[in-house]
């Protein structure tokens, strides 16, 4: 279970961030980068969730999922074919459900708690927090208000074509020269979303590396001002 997070609560909740922390990671990280949006949105709730899983390769940070399980040697980080390096990932499936089934009933808590529902949800994440920020909005049940990935990737992607829910809006960031997650993964991810019925926008950060940045994080503000626009205006 989750029972580490940072929380920031903003005015009387009418929305709901969930951001979703990477690999050898932490809530801090996070935390440091949300500021544009606490300073730019109004009743807002934001909820940074840890991990209960400690990092197998460096203990005073976590993971939603075990990278070495499925690729021990770190082959995705050398490996020079496109199509191998997607088959690690997409080994990754079981990785990526054991964190879904986490997560997914810790957002069902958190919705409850504020009583708002699926359509003012946004599911956000950086690096494996993005790669399960995606698997998390197809596979729940309702559809979410929108999708936020940043450098993360499209997986497994059998597995979720056969099986998605929800076709969420979605904003994909990645920078250019990101060294973990290749830049490639945001048009591979860009293109498997919009095939199943997404309506995606993809950025690149120039000369972006495998960090949250400035840009990033106003690009997500916009989208999500935008969509939270859209609603009120409907």
């Amino acid at each position: 279970m989750i029972t580490e997070e940072i929380v920031h609560i903003k005015g009387y909740p009418k929305k709901l961030i969930v951001f979703l922390h990477g690999y050898i990671d932490s809530p801090d990280y996070i935390d440091k980068n949300v500021t544009v949006l606490l300073d730019n949105l109004d009743d807002v709730a934001i909820h940074i969730p840890q991990s209960p899983h400690v990092c197998e390769i460096y203990p005073k940070k976590f993971q939603w999922y075990s990278m070495h399980r499925f690729d021990p040697n770190d082959d995705r980080k050398f490996i020079d074919d496109w199509n191998e390096y997607l088959g690690i990932y997409d080994r990754m499936k079981p990785g990526i459900i054991e964190a879904f089934d986490l997560i997914n009933p810790y957002i069902d808590n958190c919705l409850s708690e504020y009583d708002i529902a699926s359509k003012d949800l946004y599911i956000c994440g950086y690096s494996q927090g993005g790669t399960l920020a995606v698997f998390t909005s197809l596979m729940r049940d309702e559809e979410v208000g929108g999708l936020i990935s940043f450098g993360g990737i499209f997986a497994p992607r059998e597995y979720i074509k056969n099986n998605y829910k929800s076709v969420p809006d979605s904003l994909l960031i990645h920078g250019e020269v990101d060294n973990q997650v290749r830049f490639e993964a945001l048009e591979y991810t860009k293109e498997n979303l919009e095939e199943i019925g997404c309506q995606v926008a993809a950025h690149a950060i120039h000369n972006g590396q495998h960090r949250l940045t400035e840009e990033g994080m106003e690009l997500a503000l916009r989208f999500i001002q935008r969509k939270s626009a859209k609603k009120i205006a409907v």
